[in-house]
């Protein structure tokens, strides 16, 4: 897709994803480089390392010519002081930063609050809503007006999920994050939105749940399937473009196969 003076939507734009060698970040990391942009992405070092060096050569076959090349930075994004050197070694890179995607996730199936102890707790925390709060604050220092920050969150922050209570919750803060720093930051010119994907097949899914579970997985939304990465991904570069989305900020959107949320 281009501008009518032949120029990508986000030509020119450096955007960071965290969790961005699989899955849904993978999808929108290839979407933002079809658009232009140049990418950097968060990944776990050695057990997705795999995964990263995978994302980095798609990035590579979909970038245009005037984006750099792509950047893959490991990283155990729970604690502050990685979240600042994951930003440190973007900007020394690329000068900047114009799109923050808060992505990283992790989610681990129990069937009782009494089955979460504090360590698998703050585990979770950390990694799904802990990283959010200290990525964002080292990346607005490298931010300016018309820049972007995107959130994931899930249909399960607003419909629930009893299987994955913790994971459910951090979702729910991230929405209220999502709400709160778009307040905060409208007179600077920073949006921030979000994206709720519903039941999505990414490597988390047969890795949280048994046989039966993935195999009907997807199947109770009205569409009667899981959605695919890139079926979500234009969102994010929906958010992303200001030509797009210049007055939206504070706002989740929902591409979940049909479900009907109300909040």
């Amino acid at each position: 897709m281009k501008m009518k003076n032949g120029k990508k939507w986000m030509q020119g734009k450096v955007a960071l994803v965290t969790g961005g060698d699989s899955g849904i970040g993978r999808a929108v990391c290839y979407c933002f480089a079809l658009e232009g942009a140049t990418v950097a992405f968060t990944y776990v070092k050695a057990q997705e390392d795999k995964d990263a060096n995978d994302t980095i050569e798609m990035i590579k076959k979909a970038k245009s010519s005037a984006a750099k090349d792509p950047l893959a930075v490991p990283a155990d994004l729970g604690f502050d002081e990685n979240c600042k050197r994951v930003v440190d070694e973007v900007v020394k890179a690329y000068g900047r930063i114009d799109i923050l995607i808060n992505n990283a996730a992790e989610q681990y199936k129990s069937s009782s609050v009494e089955d979460i102890d504090e360590d698998r707790l703050l585990r979770v925390f950390r990694t799904n809503i802990f990283s959010y709060f200290f990525t964002t604050r080292h990346a607005l220092k490298h931010m300016k007006e018309g820049s972007s920050i995107i959130n994931t969150t899930s249909v399960n922050a607003y419909k629930g999920n009893a299987k994955l209570l913790d994971y459910t919750a951090t979702k729910g803060a991230i929405v209220a994050f999502t709400r709160g720093l778009a307040l905060q930051l409208a007179t600077k010119g920073i949006r921030v939105n979000g994206v709720a994907p519903g039941p999505i097949w990414t490597p988390l899914i047969p890795a949280s749940f048994d046989e039966e579970e993935t195999a009907n997985f997807g199947s109770q939304v009205p569409m009667k399937r899981a959605g695919q990465p890139i079926e979500v991904a234009p969102s994010y570069v929906f958010l992303a473009c200001n030509v797009d989305s210049s007055y939206i900020t504070g706002q989740v959107l929902h591409p979940n196969g049909g479900t009907v949320v109300n909040a």
